[in-house]
């Protein structure tokens, strides 16, 4: 039986990294969703495709072509025939896509992708991060994390992740997110049965220690 581990958080709290990361030690693979909402707004961009228009995104829907490698030493994303996992975390891309996210005909649409995906794996587990993960997307998932941080401590870390960007502007740009992102789930506070892990005075690779502790503990016959 597949062990499905699903870890929320907001921006900058370390869920991509410190889940990829996990996954390897575990044997496990490894889904980053918000890649997919990320996926959509390039193409929405490419497209020409109103971001801000709910009805154009949606429509676009059943010709979104996407996939996204699991495997945590062969993570890949693809729009159609074009490799996007560069281009996806461009401004540009992180501008509007809380925009699209937002919509609820497009979550609904990702949670079943996400399902599937999440079905499809044959390693003994997959660690699925993102936004909503632990309650809507694997409410039933068999660890359930909200992985989270100060937001001095997020901006920290999300700054020296993007060099020559100043930590005003990053710090405006991790606000916004949250705020926006905020209106359609709550990412910030811990559901009942969900286990909060703190990184604000961890290092990264304690923080992975916390995160496969917490999966072995809670797996083990």
């Amino acid at each position: 039986m597949t062990t499905v581990v699903a870890i929320d958080g907001p921006a900058g709290s370390g869920k991509s990294s410190v889940s990829k990361a996990a996954a390897r030690q575990l044997g496990f693979d490894y889904l980053d969703t918000g890649a997919a909402y990320r996926a959509l707004a390039w193409r929405c961009i490419e497209e020409g495709i109103d971001t801000f228009g709910p009805t154009d995104v949606i429509e676009s829907l059943p010709t979104f072509e996407y996939s996204i490698g699991i495997d945590p030493d062969t993570y890949f994303v693809r729009v159609g025939s074009d490799d996007v996992t560069e281009a996806i975390r461009a401004p540009r891309v992180s501008s509007v896509v809380s925009s699209v996210a937002r919509v609820p005909d497009v979550r609904d649409y990702m949670v079943q992708l996400f399902r599937r995906t999440i079905a499809s794996t044959t390693k003994p587990g997959i660690i699925v991060e993102g936004r909503d993960i632990t309650t809507v997307v694997a409410p039933d998932a068999a660890v359930r994390i909200l992985l989270t941080a100060s937001e001095e401590a997020r901006m920290g870390r999300r700054s020296a992740e993007l060099s020559g960007v100043s930590a005003e502007k990053t710090a405006q740009e991790l606000s916004s997110r949250d705020a926006q992102d905020s209106r359609v789930v709550d990412f910030m506070n811990a559901a009942d049965g969900v286990t909060t892990v703190d990184s604000t005075d961890l290092d990264f690779e304690q923080t992975i220690a916390a995160v496969v502790s917490l999966v072995q503990s809670s797996t083990q016959p």
